[in-house]
């Protein structure tokens, strides 16, 4: 989940998301500034120079009135020339929600539905790799206003859009599957996404880019996404590979509209509580649905048509598109849910976690509601000795159950059926996360991944530690292998050492951190996703899920 916490002002580039700063911390040509490129909606203008730039064009119509709760539409045609050089608004955030005290997010609008374009080629001949960032945000907040110069200057096409979040995103209910000529209801973000795939199928050679080479990426919420894309049958043939960073509760059941998950009511309960009728609803404003989010189903939802199975169920059977396939997650991933601040608002997202994690007794119970009879077991994979250890045991099993265990999860059944499939592992403890005493916590990856790191910008402000050579030297790389591995569909080369495809038990993987190695992961760790591994598929076996 892509906490958005912390949005940094540059003066050359407005409104840059960048939290995991927070914890941090080709020849290129030139395009004249009044070129336009057409696209199928209208003329549109971008700014830059060595980097062409592109915000805030519609990929859709505003999915407002008559079009909440529905896929989206064409966007509308445009007369002249578009000026494409702010982002568009936030799609509608959870920013009345108090708890969580994430107050920088409170703009949003229903029509939000923009991508953003970075582009070093000089002509729509180029056929340039592209590379689409779906941004993280527990699907409930969040937004592409990433900077993508950095990945524009090693070679490709980037590409980032919003989507429709929280219950404006994601609510199911059984009037709206009735008008449905699926029968199917929610999703609505992910279909969003897909349609923002068919726009770059359509428009992408217009600045240089490949249709036919399209990579997908995104960390958490976003990484999620692309293992969804995977297994939703109407993404097939809008992307080419897929790299997944540390993708949330993929691997654990996901609830369908029928019924209750987690301990949260049935769907069409949560529909009546907002106010029953579907009309009165689509008339209700989004600030007063969003404050009332709580109590909605707010995530993907298996519904027959945009996710047919529970995704852990495609992915072992084999139903997948076949492309590349990277994947990886943070050393310590679950660290983030276990402090409450501001500035990391995780826990709140977990409910009664404040409590679970503050003695031993409350643990153990925490244990045998969620583990049943293989709570001992459990117990015995992350221990705690006393009240004092709690906190390290569940940082741990978070970390396994919400991140490490989908990852592994994912490239393992790529894997399995043939395909290629690379594991990374990050563990660089950069100087800007040490203050936390977080470890290598959730998002750490990101600026390295983006090249935010690598020299491209200025230096970071100044109440952040100031970067080491060592974090520099990792971003060039990381940057220049994601791209490469765009490019070819295999990450090795650029002085790398050879990093292997996994076998069939997925336990090799490059490390990035101080040094960048390949490991394998060790046996404790390896015991520890195995039994999660095999109490969630007895869950989606038997069809119960944890708490009922």
């Amino acid at each position: 989940m892509e906490i958005l916490v912390r949005i940094l002002f540059h003066p050359s580039r407005p409104r840059i998301l960048l939290l995991s700063v927070l914890f941090f911390l080709a020849p290129l040509w030139t395009f004249p500034a009044e070129d336009t490129v057409k696209i199928q909606s209208g003329l549109v203008a971008g700014s830059g120079t060595e980097i062409r730039v592109f915000k805030g064009i519609p990929y859709a119509a505003p999915p407002t009135g008559e079009l909440r709760w529905k896929p989206p539409q064409p966007p509308k045609p445009w007369e002249g020339v578009r000026q494409a050089t702010e982002f568009g608004p936030f799609c509608m955030q959870i920013a009345d929600y108090p708890p969580m005290n994430v107050h920088m997010l409170a703009q949003g609008s229903e029509d939000c539905l923009t991508l953003n374009i970075w582009t070093p080629a000089r002509d729509a001949r180029a056929r340039l790799p592209v590379m689409v960032w779906i941004h993280g945000g527990g699907f409930i907040f969040g937004a592409g206003d990433i900077d993508g110069e950095s990945l524009a200057r090693r070679g490709a096409v980037v590409v980032s859009f919003n989507y429709r979040l929280g219950v404006l995103g994601f609510l199911a209910h059984p009037v709206l599957a009735k008008e449905s000529p699926r029968h199917s209801s929610g999703n609505y973000g992910l279909l969003d996404q897909i349609t923002a795939l068919r726009w770059v199928q359509r428009n992408i050679e217009a600045f240089g880019g490949d249709s036919k080479n399209v990579t997908i990426f995104g960390n958490s919420a976003g990484g999620s996404s692309v293992c969804l894309l995977l297994v939703s049958p109407l993404a097939r043939g809008l992307f080419h590979r897929a790299i997944t960073q540390s993708p949330a509760d993929i691997a654990t059941p996901i609830p369908h509209t029928v019924k209750a998950w987690y301990g949260r009511p049935p769907l069409q309960q949560t529909g009546e509580e907002l106010g029953a009728d579907i009309a009165k609803l689509r008339d209700a404003s989004s600030a007063e649905l969003m404050k009332k989010w709580n109590s909605v189903q707010r995530t993907r939802a298996v519904d027959g048509w945009v996710i047919p199975d529970d995704p852990a169920v495609l992915l072992e059977s084999g139903r997948f598109h076949r492309v590349p396939v990277l994947a990886g997650a943070n050393a310590d991933e679950g660290t983030a849910f276990l402090i409450e601040s501001s500035e990391f608002p995780y826990a709140r997202m977990v409910p009664g976690l404040q409590r679970v994690k503050t003695t031993l007794a409350a643990y153990r119970e925490y244990l045998r509601a969620t583990f049943r009879d293989s709570a001992d077991q459990a117990f015995a994979l992350y221990p705690a000795a006393s009240d004092r250890d709690v906190q390290t045991a569940l940082g741990r099993l978070f970390g396994d159950l919400m991140f490490h265990l989908g990852t592994r999860f994912t490239a393992q059944a790529v894997a399995r059926r043939g395909g290629k499939a690379y594991l990374y592992y990050f563990t660089r403890l950069s100087p800007g996360a040490r203050k936390f005493g977080l470890g290598v916590m959730h998002e750490n990856e990101v600026p390295y991944v983006m090249g935010y790191l690598s020299g491209v910008f200025p230096e970071p402000p100044p109440d952040l530690p100031p970067m080491e050579e060592t974090d520099r030297s990792l971003s060039i790389a990381m940057s220049a292998t994601w791209v490469r591995f765009a490019r070819t569909g295999d990450p090795n080369g650029g002085g790398l050492p050879t990093w292997p495809a996994v076998s069939r038990t997925a336990t090799e993987y490059l490390e990035f951190g101080d040094k960048i190695q390949v490991g394998q992961m060790d046996p404790e760790r390896l015991r520890r996703l195995d039994f999660l591994a095999g109490y969630f598929d007895h869950l989606r076996r038997t069809r119960n899920t944890p708490g009922d």
